[in-house]
């Protein structure tokens, strides 16, 4: 009895070995709980005070109030990516240091590369909608292709990131037919389900 259960603890040792070596496990829920406070403060600051909520697809982009408004909403989402980015990297590599792991390694390279991809293939996309002035669809557009690299990264990392993506997914292609509530939409995708996501991670894998 005694050697059946040092042989079951043997196999579930050598399990969790082989998923820290092949998963990057040092993502932070509270990474994803700061990312979804900075997208709902942003979507209610373009909203509030660059008067932002596109309801058509397309836009002129020879109208100097849209051309402004539009530059501060482009630099108001930077800021949110780049504080989203900087909190993940702070929190993820304050995780990994307490598990006595190192942030980069071969398999935050491959969670890296595959969600490059996509994230780069859609960010391209949405400069080239912007320059047509097709303003109404860059927020179904965001969560497809983060969606998409969300799903395409998932095996690198926690199995709850590919229903993360799909939700993205789901999000974005009901945005693309409501497309007069794409903000509402860019807000519920980055801001509340990130929230809830970050909730459930942190209290499933950090307590």
């Amino acid at each position: 009895m005694k050697e059946e259960q040092d042989y079951i603890r043997d196999i579930a040792e050598m399990r969790s070995m082989m998923e820290r070596t092949s998963k990057f496990l040092s993502l932070s829920g509270l990474a994803g709980m700061m990312a979804g406070l900075y997208a709902l403060s942003g979507a209610y600051i373009a909203y509030k005070f660059f008067n932002f909520n596109p309801d058509e697809i397309v836009y002129s982009t020879t109208s100097g109030r849209l051309s402004s408004s539009l530059l501060k909403v482009i630099f108001l989402a930077f800021i949110i990516l780049i504080l989203a980015i900087g909190t993940a990297m702070f929190l993820s590599y304050k995780k990994a240091n307490k598990k006595g792991e190192k942030l980069w390694n071969a398999t935050a390279k491959r969670l890296l590369i595959n969600m490059a991809v996509p994230l780069i293939v859609g960010g391209l996309l949405i400069l080239i909608l912007i320059s047509k002035g097709f303003i109404g669809l860059i927020a179904p557009f965001t969560l497809l292709f983060y969606g998409l690299a969300l799903y395409n990264a998932s095996k690198f990392t926690y199995e709850e990131v590919r229903s993360l993506g799909l939700i993205e997914i789901g999000l974005g292609l009901i945005s693309s037919y409501f497309v007069g509530y794409g903000l509402l939409f860019w807000a519920l995708g980055f801001g509340v389900v990130h929230i809830i996501y970050g909730i459930y991670m942190h209290y499933r894998y950090e307590r």
